[in-house]
């Protein structure tokens, strides 16, 4: 699986990194998000699906490889 974080929609409201920090980190400059790597290990699926689920932009993007 691939996430990746649309930087058009983000608007920083930070639930990505609180549910998944070891897959999203935050701008220094506006608490934009972006996927860490885009390529999610098997062990961390469920959480950034979680965060995907809990964007209220709906910003995080998935795909399946």
């Amino acid at each position: 699986m691939k996430v990746w974080v649309d930087p058009e929609r983000c608007q920083g409201h930070t639930l990505c990194s609180m549910i998944a920090p070891e897959s999203f980190e935050l701008s220094d400059i506006d608490g934009s998000s972006s996927a860490i790597d885009e390529d999610v290990p098997a062990d961390r699926e469920a959480n950034v699906r979680e965060a995907a689920r809990s964007c209220p932009e709906q910003a995080i993007i998935i795909t399946e490889s």
